[in-house]
């Protein structure tokens, strides 16, 4: 059977073609981020199908928010989530440095170098790049975490704002490390539009918009036990429609008497187990609001399913369904509870042995506070990551230029055609510190220039100023990165390109029209006729 008719519902590009098809997806890709890099970066205005608008500096929510069908193109995007999810920063650099190596393999191979030869040299390259990057990195203090917290933030909001949340977001780091290890889920977030992003304010504890459900309850301080319970204590109404066929005057008040009974029974439990603080997914009756007020059990309600975990996680309470079933094998312990008034909304405030922290994100507009929330993970991300590992990397394209020149002498004793893979992956690598030139106004291969110049005769730790230009000293600008952010983003990029390199066939299934059912009915129909 010949290929044309095997494949005749099968679009295919293959060999050098498919592959410059390929480099030119990857190529518009990062064209599309490439402005955004670096503390000079220029913001994108995203308009979704519904009108809705969102301004942001950060790469992958700009290509995660944009409608890509290109596979190639996709993969790259995978690359820069991952990057996201695993390190918090450099999403946009991994696409960049992608991109540059798909680029550069592209003349290669126009050269007449092959594919697999260019993705053993890559390979190689990677592998040197990443034990050098143990020689560059050094010991990280609270101050230079600190620094390093800020240059994440860079460009993405206003200075002042940058500082704040770069604070923020190390305090709250502080807050969860624990055994060396520091969970960023520990961290909650509440959004409130009104003010400004100043105002965003960190607390510890974890902490709810909540008000106690009687004002007569007294705050217990504590310490104490919490039960959290998964339903409410309400009297309870039918599943499915009922009639009731009442007979005499006081069967009914019989039966809202056997009501009053049951759930009087499970308020006794609650005491009975040592209850001091009730928190209730559902809502909670006025009999039985009066009854636990009388009882002097804290109570709050309508709480929901996600903060209910996050109180159990912290207080080590179990959830349960039904109140008269508790024990005592289900309560959790606090340290302290509380109410404050934060923004003109009352919060209520529990501490845990493992409460954590809770960021109260403020802006004039949701658009705004969203941002904020997304920076502030973005900060948290990173401070968190050199809590566990404080090891730094001179920013401000210093890493990218040192491994470069380092990665050129390797080149050298590499026989055979890798050599020439190894140079093109060290020239994608000082893309970066050239895009950082060409967002801050300056031209991008002058300062790259005098980068590399700046290194063989002051050292590795000389990075762009991008205020002058001019190459300074990073350590004592605080111009620093996260060994991990590096790592990855190298890692990311060149197995992405490797991936898209090994590729000389594209095959584009056509998709026939679909037609709705309720149509294609009525179409049937016509024909009977």
């Amino acid at each position: 059977m010949a290929e044309d008719t095997i494949l005749e519902s099968t679009q295919r590009t293959s060999g050098r073609e498919a592959l410059r098809k390929n480099v030119q997806a990857a190529i518009a890709l990062a064209g599309a981020v490439r402005s955004t890099l670096g503390p000079k970066g220029l913001d994108k205005l995203l308009v979704d199908d519904q009108g809705g608008t969102l301004v942001t500096n950060d790469g992958v929510t700009v290509l995660e928010s944009a409608r890509v069908e290109h596979p190639a193109a996709k993969m790259i995007i995978s690359a820069s989530s991952t990057q996201d999810r695993v390190a918090r920063d450099g999403t946009t650099s991994t696409v960049v440095i992608c991109a540059e190596m798909l680029r550069n393999a592209w003349q290669l191979v126009r050269q007449g170098v092959h594919p697999a030869t260019i993705a053993r040299g890559y390979s190689i390259a990677e592998k040197f790049a990443l034990s050098s990057l143990d020689e560059l990195a050094i010991e990280a203090n609270s101050e230079q975490i600190l620094s390093a917290v800020e240059t994440s933030l860079a460009g993405k909001l206003d200075l002042a704002m940058e500082k704040h949340l770069a604070n923020l977001s190390f305090d709250a780091g502080k807050l969860i490390v624990s055994d060396g290890r520091a969970d960023p889920t520990r961290v909650k977030v509440i959004k409130q539009s009104g003010g400004s992003m100043l105002d965003s304010t960190l607390i510890t504890g974890l902490a709810l918009a909540k008000s106690r459900i009687h004002p007569e309850m007294k705050e217990r301080g504590g310490p104490g036990s919490i039960l959290l319970l998964d339903g409410g204590l309400e009297r309870k109404q039918p599943k499915f429609e009922t009639k009731l066929n009442i007979t005499s005057t006081g069967m009914l008040d019989a039966f809202r008497k056997a009501e009053s009974k049951a759930l009087l029974a499970q308020i006794q439990n609650i005491v009975d187990i040592g209850c001091d603080l009730l928190v209730c997914k559902e809502g909670v009756d006025e009999e039985a609001r009066q009854a636990l007020s009388n009882l002097g059990i804290l109570t709050y309600r309508r709480v929901e399913k996600k903060d209910l975990d996050l109180l159990s996680r912290v207080c080590g309470a179990n959830l349960v369904p039904d109140a008269g079933r508790a024990s005592k094998g289900d309560l959790g312990a606090f340290i302290r509870t509380r109410e404050e008034l934060r923004g003109g909304i009352t919060h209520w405030i529990l501490d845990a042995e493992d409460s954590g922290a809770t960021l109260i994100a403020r802006g004039s507009t949701d658009g705004v506070v969203d941002e904020v929330e997304r920076c502030f993970a973005d900060g948290l991300g990173v401070a968190c990551q050199l809590l566990e590992e404080p090891l730094l990397l001179p920013g401000g394209g210093a890493t990218q230029v040192a491994l470069g020149r380092r990665l050129r002498r390797h080149a050298e004793s590499v026989p055979g055609r890798e050599q020439m893979a190894i140079e093109a992956w060290a020239d994608a690598l000082e893309s970066i510190p050239r895009a950082l030139a060409e967002n801050a106004g300056f031209d991008g291969i002058d300062s790259l220039l005098k980068l590399t110049a700046a290194h063989s005769v002051e050292g590795d730790f000389m990075g762009l100023d991008l205020e002058t230009g001019v190459p300074s000293g990073t350590i004592s600008r605080g111009l620093l990165e996260p060994l991990k952010i590096t790592r990855q983003a190298i890692s990311g990029a060149t197995e992405a390109s490797i991936s898209i390199l090994r590729i000389d066939d594209v095959l584009w299934a056509q998709m026939d029209a679909q037609v709705p059912d309720e149509v294609q009915e009525q179409l049937q129909g016509f024909g009977a006729e």
